[in-house]
């Protein structure tokens, strides 16, 4: 042989030295290829990790270990944007309100049903935002107080703030846009009691400009569909937290669903008491709020009758996905396993790669130096 025959020769030799090295590839649940390791490593699978991080997540969530003063600012700034849309609709709801209704045709043979007296109000205007905002974040500050999440604190705030804008938003410009007139209309319309017409038979109204506008913002209750919005979503919050529907039979936890309805329900009838609106308009607010509350509310909670519907959909998603990882992880670890027999079958038993390489260069060496001799 020639010296260039040696020197490939040597070469060669030094590349299957260098495959035939142990090497270690991390795998799922597995440290190495090799046999013996991977023996060792089969007895400690992922899934014991899992479990462990899933028990940790929902004793977080079940025992709210983040407080105001710990957790508090960055859990706002993760809303951030949530709140600047929120302050727009505040914004937005002042304007609307500064728009003037649509003043509708009002006849003479319509004032039968709209000369009801001009009455004041069984529940002021300002006893509404009291009711049906403060009241629903005094319970959630109770519940903080409680479980110290305040995650869940600022969820049920964030969303009753939204059910509430929303919900006034939609009932102003519906109102202006309707420009249905109360049943007290009349006497809005003409305070000395002596009705005007035009050639048209519409109405003249010689009352204050500001009285007039009110008495054509009729359809939907502002007041009812305010006070559906903040006590459904109170509702909804509280069969929640004490698990209503858990399906163990006890109806007692209704009575504590039902009572902010209940309360909702006599602001609404307290309006068609004092003649500020007809039925049908207390039954559309109705409607309005508690849908616009089930909606606000399902974007930061689960439904009230799953079986996390206790703690926000941050901390639910969460166990709820590491639940799957924790059931799909004994097939992950099959098949990693599975997967590792396969590539040891192939080889030889040293569980390497590059083994079949290796071997086809030994031999390769072997012929070529039999050859040289």
């Amino acid at each position: 042989m020639s010296n260039r025959d040696w020197e490939s020769l040597a070469l060669l030799r030094n590349l299957s030295g260098f495959f035939l090295q142990d090497v270690s590839i991390p795998r799922l649940g597995y440290s190495s290829l090799t046999r013996d390791q991977s023996d060792s490593s089969a007895k400690t699978p992922l899934v014991e990790y899992t479990n462990s991080e899933l028990k940790m997540r929902q004793n977080q969530c079940n025992n709210g270990p983040h407080l105001i003063r710990s957790h508090g600012a960055k859990v706002a700034q993760t809303y951030l944007y949530d709140w600047l849309i929120l302050m727009l609709l505040g914004l937005a709801l002042v304007v609307i309100h500064l728009i003037h209704p649509f003043y509708r045709y009002v006849g003479k043979d319509m004032m039968t049903d709209l000369k009801y007296p001009l009455k004041d109000n069984t529940v002021p205007f300002w006893a509404v935002p009291m009711i049906a905002v403060g009241l629903p974040i005094g319970v959630f500050i109770i519940v903080y107080l409680r479980k110290r999440d305040v995650c869940d604190l600022h969820h049920a705030v964030l969303g009753l703030l939204y059910s509430a804008l929303v919900t006034s938003v939609i009932t102003n410009t519906v109102k202006n846009a309707v420009g249905r007139p109360r049943p007290d209309f009349f006497w809005r319309c003409f305070p000395d009691g002596k009705d005007v017409y035009d050639q048209f038979g519409n109405v003249i109204c010689h009352g204050e400009n500001k009285v007039v506008d009110e008495g054509h913002r009729s359809f939907p209750s502002g007041h009812t569909s305010w006070s559906f919005a903040g006590l459904g979503f109170l509702s909804l919050y509280l069969a929640g937290k004490i698990e209503a529907f858990d399906r163990r039979g006890h109806v007692a936890k209704l009575c504590i669903v039902f009572l902010p309805l209940l309360v909702a329900s006599l602001i609404g009838i307290s309006r068609v008491d004092d003649y500020w609106h007809h039925w049908q308009d207390v039954f559309a607010g109705g409607l309005l709020g508690l849908a616009v509350a089930t909606f606000c509310y399902m974007q930061f909670f689960p439904p009230p009758y799953h079986p996390e519907g206790r703690i926000p959909h941050t901390c639910s998603q969460d166990s709820e996905g590491l639940r799957t990882n924790a059931r799909d992880s004994p097939n992950n670890e099959e098949r990693t396993r599975n997967g590792v027999e396969s590539q040891e079958n192939e080889g030889t038993g040293n569980g390497c790669i590059g083994l079949s390489t290796s071997r086809t260069s030994s031999q390769t060496l072997e012929e070529m130096e039999s050859g040289g001799r």
